[in-house]
């Protein structure tokens, strides 16, 4: 474990606007922190590596860069998902469509044969959802951030995430309740 990774959000970036040598060790530290779930967020929202691959990459790019510049960061986590964001809507925008990734490196091995299927179901049942509701599902679900916290990347009020949450479950109760009867 090194010294960078008892450091606050706020201590790394301002670590970025330093020497090179805390500079790269700042970034690496934020990497290490949060790319394996930005990663996964930007596969659940736009449903192929190529694509989530590219918005995780320009993501790290534009938060580095923009980094240099901002006066005052005090969660990254909620700064890349804001970014990732913006990136993952001008895909949709672009594209018009993504389906939702089935992706067995999203499950855990150790899973059992029921539990995998479940999550693959659902899985591909948040491809029915709309944008917003995917969207604050996979941040709340998938991602565990707070409300507070999903509100800081979309600019949304928090009844308003609260809710959409709360029909994005209802949308998929029904999704799956159907795929249940059918088994």
């Amino acid at each position: 474990m090194n010294k960078y990774s008892h450091y606050s959000d706020y201590q790394l970036t301002e670590l970025l606007k330093g020497n090179k040598n805390d500079s790269e060790k700042a970034f690496t530290e934020i990497y290490t922190r949060y790319s394996h779930r930005l990663y996964a967020y930007c596969l659940r929202m736009v449903g192929n590596t190529e694509d989530a691959s590219d918005i995780f990459q320009e993501c790290f790019l534009k938060f580095y860069n923009s980094s240099k510049n901002e006066a005052y960061i005090d969660n990254i986590r909620a700064y890349l998902f804001r970014i990732a964001r913006n990136l993952c809507i001008n895909k949709k925008r672009s594209h018009k469509h993504f389906s939702v990734l089935n992706d067995d490196n999203l499950i855990s091995s150790d899973t059992d044969y029921a539990d995998k299927e479940l999550m693959d179901i659902l899985i591909s049942s948040l491809d029915v959802l709309d944008f917003e509701y995917r969207e604050v599902f996979i941040l709340r679900q998938f991602q565990g951030l707070s409300y507070k916290e999903i509100a800081e990347i979309t600019g949304e009020p928090l009844s308003t995430l609260k809710n959409r949450v709360w029909r994005a479950k209802e949308k998929l109760k029904t999704i799956l309740t159907h795929y249940l009867e059918d088994i």
